[in-house]
């Protein structure tokens, strides 16, 4: 008996702050983010402090991002799409 060999997933490429990003068709957005290195996804309003992915649920609210234009889109989700634009409130933890 031979084994196959596992498929490949399929990717999708999207925009994130003006820049592509490619993940795997069907992950999360906020997975896809956290997996190009991106954790800033929206800053406090009173603080001004960097917030990101917390209960991955849909629950806590700090995933959110604006999405083709729409704002407060939760990260956690929202399954990645091919030419999606999304924009979050910083990018200072990429190196």
């Amino acid at each position: 008996m031979s084994a196959k060999a596992p498929a490949t997933p399929s990717t999708v490429t999207f925009e994130v702050n003006g820049r592509p990003v490619n993940a795997v068709k069907g992950v999360s957005l906020a997975a896809a983010l956290v997996g190009d290195r991106v954790w800033t996804f929206r800053r406090n309003p009173v603080s001004d402090e960097p917030r990101g992915p917390f209960c991955g649920m849909g629950i806590c609210l700090e995933c959110e991002v604006t999405v083709d234009g729409r704002p407060g889109v939760r990260a956690c989700l929202t399954p990645v799409r091919p030419g999606m634009r999304v924009e979050t409130a910083g990018t200072e933890e990429r190196p």
